[in-house]
């Protein structure tokens, strides 16, 4: 596909993903009759508030596929990451929906378009981070940790593992994942930065028990993503 083409497919894509919200009610976690065994506080979910980064995930993508149609469409560090975070967006058109109607579908659906987000982000070039890079960093980084949450809680709502177990498995795999792509992207601090915001969101949820082992285990992460972030920004204001 010819790259304006494809520019537009990307905006397009942008903006029925940001527009999907409308056609629902929304979304702030999995209700707790959705599965044959009801998750109430999930402890691998995030407190509700988390869930409002989503407002500035869809400003930056919109600004960002925008840019990238007008000022950008040959620009060869944008085409790379096209056909990635084309795919995850329009998947992500329709997660909402699936959310709200079919979790395990949704489960699925999600870990589509978080895989072709960090495709997309590695694929990404070092030109014009906060209009290219940065975005669609923010936007892995979430879904990143919104994976680990959809799987999370059906492990647990289909009784395979107790909410407790599923939930620390989950949040390990998740900073597992987040930690080799930090790695290989150590500039890109909006990745990190929206699963910090997501592990703040699991720990103010799991205060009221005190959940202590999943507020440790989140903490931990929040820790490693922090001094990795903070060493890769100190490396390169120095090199």
């Amino acid at each position: 596909m010819r790259p304006r083409a494809l520019a537009s497919v990307v905006l397009v894509a942008t903006l029925a993903f940001v527009l999907s919200p409308l056609l629902t009610d929304g979304f702030n976690g999995f209700a707790a009759d959705q599965f044959p065994v009801p998750q109430e506080n999930p402890p691998v979910q995030p407190a509700g508030y988390a869930f409002a980064i989503w407002g500035v995930i869809y400003l930056w993508l919109i600004i960002s596929a925008g840019y990238g149609l007008w000022r950008a469409a040959d620009d060869p560090d944008w085409q790379a990451m096209r056909l990635p975070l084309a795919i995850s967006l329009i998947v992500g058109a329709f997660w909402i929906k699936a959310a709200t109607e079919a979790p395990l579908l949704a489960t699925v659906m999600i870990v589509v378009m978080a895989a072709a987000a960090i495709v997309a982000l590695l694929r990404t070039g070092e030109a014009r981070p906060w209009l290219l890079g940065r975005p669609i960093a923010l936007y892995a980084g979430w879904l990143t940790a919104a994976t680990g949450v959809a799987i999370g809680v059906t492990l647990a709502g289909h009784a395979i593992l107790s909410a407790q177990a599923a939930a620390l498995i989950c949040l390990g795999g998740v900073l597992l994942v987040a930690l080799a792509v930090q790695s290989t992207r150590p500039r890109q601090w909006a990745y990190p930065v929206a699963i910090i915001w997501a592990l703040i969101g699991v720990i103010v949820s799991n205060l009221p028990a005190p959940n202590l082992p999943v507020i440790g285990l989140a903490a931990l992460g929040i820790t490693a993503l922090t001094l990795r972030a903070g060493h890769s920004l100190w490396t390169g204001a120095t090199s």
